[in-house]
């Protein structure tokens, strides 16, 4: 979740007449400032979150691996003021997902044991929290409905057209094997997935990199695909 308004929802305009208290409030829990190397593990799946962690800047990845081997990569998040910990803070759960650096990072721990106290000399504090965990719950959901209900040939349409209207909640990998295991699948499948949009004339390789060829064929494909996939 971000610290700063996202400018929508129901709460949007007192988030952004509050932003101030609850930005001064997460700076009063703060106990440390300090700089990652690339590729450090901020949160490691299946382990108890003691503290969240402020990225101000950067990129990270979103990972999941299953007892089976099997990855699954929610993509790479380009950070601006962004919080993470937050659900497992309130839940008590254990750690979902491996949080990883995916540049040098400057980074900010917060306290659990102040933030609690804070959100109870504050409790309009969580509604901040609420609202941005709802977003973030709803769009991640989303990716793993899709996911798994759909085809990945249509999974790999629908992203590259969400990169295309530029609301796409995630970013992509530049690596075959990192983006296969976004889409839940192995590198073979996925190449296969992606040689068949280009034999559709949908998409094509522009320096290695997907590209839409024909934006009207993407969108029919799309189409054609939420009504009569099998």
């Amino acid at each position: 979740m971000q610290m700063k308004s996202l400018n929508k929802g129901r709460f949007n305009q007192y988030w952004q007449d509050n932003n101030q208290l609850f930005e001064t409030i997460i700076e009063q829990c703060i106990v440390d400032k300090k700089i990652v190397d690339e590729k450090t593990i901020l949160f490691r799946q299946g382990c108890k979150v003691d503290k969240l962690i402020v990225v101000y800047n950067g990129t990270i990845s979103i990972r999941y691996q299953a007892n089976n081997g099997r990855c699954f990569h929610l993509g790479t998040v380009d950070c601006d003021d962004h919080i993470f910990g937050e659900m497992e803070f309130f839940t008590d759960y254990l750690c979902q997902f491996d949080i990883i650096a995916e540049d040098v990072l400057t980074i900010a721990v917060v306290s659990i044991d102040k933030l609690y106290l804070s959100l109870l000399e504050h409790p309009k504090l969580a509604l901040f929290f609420a609202s941005a965990i709802a977003f973030d719950y709803q769009e991640t959901l989303d990716i793993l409905l899709k996911r798994s209900l759909y085809s990945i040939c249509f999974n790999i349409a629908f992203d590259i057209y969400q990169h295309h209207l530029n609301v796409h909640p995630v970013n992509n990998f530049q690596k075959n094997y990192l983006e296969a295991e976004r889409f839940g699948t192995t590198d073979r499948v996925y190449r296969r997935a992606v040689n068949e949009l280009i034999n559709l004339d949908i998409v094509h390789k522009v320096a290695g990199k997907l590209e839409i060829k024909d934006i009207n064929k993407l969108k029919a494909f799309i189409e054609c695909q939420e009504k009569f996939a099998k």
